[in-house]
């Protein structure tokens, strides 16, 4: 992926310890690295030789007592030099070595300062061998400080010539001189070879140090580079699943020890199946990229990690301190991805850009809360956000009976409903308007609770669709109507509603042929009703399996028309033999914008040669108006309430030809 950001991480793992160095590079690494150390010791060392160089006066009154005002003023001066020389390079931030100069110049002038006032001294004896402690500053260049070797080589050098020069002048027996000129040869060559192998042991060593420690924050550098790749998708640069697994447990942990508040945003790419199989993986993949960095921006400046959750979903996590300010939040993701103007041409519901649905939990004071029941509450705001029309936000509400704890007891009662009786069905009449005779009648599915109660379709088929039983359910719905109204020739026809989910599902047309068979159905008197609802996609597998129903000779009703954004298409796809249009625009039939609108509707559909089928008729007016306007068939209350088969009654002789 072009934009993926694995790739960021590509030059840390590129730097190992093969990576070649020249001794100078590292040499200059640890210069830069030790600079603020050297400086304090130079500060040190410096202090401590003008110290000593100071107690030698008490050696001066001893030794050259005539001169040794002189001496000690010199000391003195030359010390306090020194050290407001140094001083003034510290509070300047002066680098080392030229620290180091100036505690070099300084040893020369301490020693040149002393010699100078004590050559005057009369006590010619003593001086000549009072002398011999000038090696003293040179072994100090050359052992006492840590100069460079060419620093000490230069003031050692020095103090040997001032040295040879102080001895021709002050004394003239060649033995001594021979001697005493021997003794600091031999001293400066000792010293300057120990300072040599002291400054290359000392090199080596350091170089070796500060080698390790490169190679130690390389080591880190890596860990940390791998440890941002273990912890981030691949593709799209946010957090993967281990990452945001790791962050719940920490959020999870502060609330339970703290109560500090935090939310849980599961987001879904709307119809992102749609888009990858129309514009390539390549481009879906592109996508999730940008989602992704539009979420992330869009809570840049909170506290909150975005992860990918898997696919194309997202998971942000948040902490919270008021429920306004999650609503925000998921207002804010929600509007980011839109915001993008990402194209999507294959959707049809009236939006044609990239959207998300978000559906959100939060931490509440609740008995035996988990946090894995979070991850689940958001999971199932999610999944009525998408029900409820997508690219939308849906907060987890306990109080909504959709949301609610309450739909894990349905989801478990659906696992027994048909062994327990729990399920059943009641029909409600469908009237042709040519013979006034009720021929036809639609089968409603009911559940009620152990205890009696009864659980509203639009809880429970939302769930057995999301549980998978919706399959069971379906198929039991339509070998119960066949039994209970066919069979016993209460109508001719009777419709089942049927799920998206079953037309998918493989040799489902195979196995409603088995039950017509069995029980000697003819194909004709059954019709499936198919819902124009956003969840009915135009794949090859549903219209394959319609195809396969309509070979069996079982008739096609295309349920809600107008209340969908498919269903001028499928008008155009498939020759439905019923058209049912929903109650809402004939509720709206009493204003004249209203019934233009109908009357449009219905000219449509008869163009296209189907049967029309009004849903919602509950008054005489709206009846008339039907009949004004030729409909085939109507349904409601007017005509007849659901009943159970047992109480389900014909109006009219049974005679007449059945419905197509």
């Amino acid at each position: 992926m072009k934009h993926s950001l694995a790739q960021g991480f590509e030059p840390d793992l590129q730097t190992d310890a093969s990576r070649n160095r020249s001794d100078a590079a590292v040499r200059q690494q640890f210069f830069a690295d030790t600079d603020v150390t050297r400086r304090r010791a130079i500060r040190r060392g410096l202090w401590v030789a003008v110290l000593i160089y100071l107690l030698f006066s008490l050696t001066d009154i001893l030794l050259v007592p005539d001169v040794s005002i002189h001496t000690t003023f010199a000391r003195v001066v030359v010390g306090i030099a020194a050290l407001l020389a140094l001083e003034l390079q510290v509070r300047a931030g002066t680098r080392a070595d030229f620290m180091d100069l100036t505690c070099a110049v300084a040893l020369v002038c301490g020693y040149l300062g002393w010699l100078l006032p004590a050559m005057m001294t009369s006590y010619t004896t003593n001086m000549s061998y009072y002398m011999v402690f000038g090696a003293i500053f040179m072994m100090g260049a050359n052992l006492f400080f840590t100069f460079n070797f060419a620093l000490s080589l230069v003031a050692s050098g020095v103090v040997l010539c001032i040295y040879f020069g102080a001895l021709n002048y002050l004394h003239e027996d060649i033995y001594y001189r021979i001697a005493f000129g021997t003794f600091y040869l031999a001293c400066f060559s000792f010293t300057s070879y120990v300072n040599w192998r002291l400054n290359r042991e000392r090199a080596r060593v350091l170089l070796s140090a500060v080698e390790a420690k490169i190679r130690q924050r390389e080591a880190e550098e890596r860990g940390e580079a791998l440890l941002r790749l273990s912890n981030t998708d691949p593709m799209t640069g946010v957090a993967n699943r281990r990452a945001v697994d790791a962050q719940l447990r920490l959020l999870w942990s502060d609330w339970t020890t703290s109560k500090r508040n935090f939310a849980v945003f599961l987001i879904d790419v709307d119809f992102f199946k749609k888009y990858n199989d129309y514009y390539g993986h390549q481009e879906g993949d592109r996508c999730l990229v940008q989602v992704a960095r539009a979420l992330q921006l869009a809570v840049s400046d909170r506290d909150a990690l975005i992860g990918r959750y898997g696919g194309e979903e997202f998971i942000a996590l948040l902490r919270f301190n008021t429920r306004q300010e999650v609503d925000k939040v998921a207002e804010l993701l929600r509007r980011a991805v839109e915001d993008l103007c990402l194209a999507h041409e294959r959707r049809r519901d009236g939006t044609s850009v990239i959207t998300v649905s978000v559906g959100v939990s939060f931490t509440r004071p609740a008995p035996e809360h988990k946090l894995e029941r979070l991850i689940y509450e958001a999971d199932r705001a999610l999944y009525l956000a998408k029900e409820s029309g997508r690219n939308r936000i849906k907060l987890f509400d306990p109080d909504d009976p959709l949301t609610s704890d309450d739909t894990e007891n349905v989801a478990a009662l659906l696992d027994i409903a048909i062994q327990q009786n729990l399920v059943s069905l009641v029909y409600q009449p469908i009237r042709s308007l040519a013979n006034d005779r009720v021929q036809a009648a639609e089968a409603l599915m009911r559940l009620r609770l152990l205890d009696g109660t009864l659980v509203p379709p639009s809880i429970f088929i939302p769930i057995a669709e999301r549980i998978g039983k919706i399959t069971d359910l379906g198929l039991w719905a339509i070998r119960t109507a066949c039994q209970q109204m066919l069979q016993t020739g209460k109508v001719q026809v009777v419709s089942v509603n049927v799920s998206p989910i079953q037309l998918k599902r493989p040799g489902f047309a195979t196995s409603v042929a088995a039950i017509l068979g069995e029980l000697g159905i003819g194909g004709g008197q059954l019709a499936l009703e198919i819902t124009e609802g956003l969840e009915m996609d135009m794949d090859s597998d549903v219209l394959r399996c319609i195809s396969d129903l309509r070979m069996l000779g079982i008739k096609i009703w295309l349920d809600d028309f107008g209340t969908g954004f498919a269903g001028l298409s499928w008008l155009r796809l498939i020759e439905f033999d019923t058209v049912k249009i929903d109650k809402s625009f004939l509720h709206d039939g009493t204003s004249l914008r209203g019934k233009a609108m109908l009357k449009d509707i219905i000219g449509l559909i008869r163009n296209r040669g189907p049967k029309i089928l009004v849903e919602g008729v509950e008054t005489v007016e709206q009846l008339h108006l039907m009949q004004q306007f030729k409909i085939d068939h109507v349904q409601g209350y007017f005509v007849g309430r659901p009943v159970s088969a047992e109480a389900f009654e014909v109006s009219r002789a049974n005679g007449v030809k059945g419905m197509r």
